[in-house]
């Protein structure tokens, strides 16, 4: 698995736990405010359902996918913080320029992030401040822009990116390789088969 694949893995996020969300500011939570809803741990009324005969499995999988995501995601937040002092929203955005050298408008942006241009017009601002990312007018349309690391962005967002890729090993290596390629074709085959009841997919 690339550096890339592992980052974009745990893009899904649903998470926002309290721990730091006080110093997050307003526009990096509002990226991150469509994950929030899945924080909350699941009162036992969610498990009381109109077949009391059956065993639930489907909604138990449920369950234990959003509490497997929940705790690496919560592990993988923490880390950023502590050894980057950055936040998932800024590694989200890092990691879409990276794999876009040539830069995105801000609507493309947007749309892989899933939130509005305000929201990441905020967080851009920051980034451009810091001198990790810059602007560029776009030639086909003077009311846009285009989106870009710098080098030093770039510079950065690699080592963060071995960082995270390091911690998804380690934090998987209870499963042996076997396992791993067994679980991730299983959540392909599941991924698939969603997307074809997603009216948004």
């Amino acid at each position: 698995m690339s550096t890339i694949e592992s980052a974009a893995i745990i893009r899904l996020r649903a998470h926002l736990s309290k721990a730091g969300a006080d110093v997050i500011p307003p526009a990096e939570k509002s990226l991150m405010s469509k994950r929030a809803q899945a924080a909350t741990p699941e009162p036992a009324s969610a498990m009381q359902t109109p077949h009391p005969g059956q065993d639930h499995v489907a909604l138990r999988l449920w369950l234990r996918l959003l509490a497997c995501h929940n705790l690496i995601e919560s592990t993988l937040r923490t880390r950023l913080r502590d050894e980057f002092d950055t936040t998932l929203a800024r590694f989200d955005l890092m990691s879409q320029l990276y794999r876009h050298p040539e830069g995105l408008r801000m609507r493309e942006v947007s749309r892989l992030l899933m939130v509005t241009g305000g929201n990441v017009t905020g967080l851009a601002d920051r980034l451009v401040a810091e001198g990790m990312i810059e602007r560029r007018d776009d030639p086909t349309d003077r009311r846009a822009y285009f989106l870009l690391l710098t080098d030093k962005g770039r510079d950065l967002f690699a080592q963060m990116a071995r960082s995270h890729e390091d911690w998804v090993v380690s934090l998987l290596s209870s499963l042996d390789d076997d396992e791993q390629h067994e679980l991730h074709d299983l959540l392909g085959k599941m991924k698939s088969l969603l997307a074809k009841h997603n009216p948004a997919s």
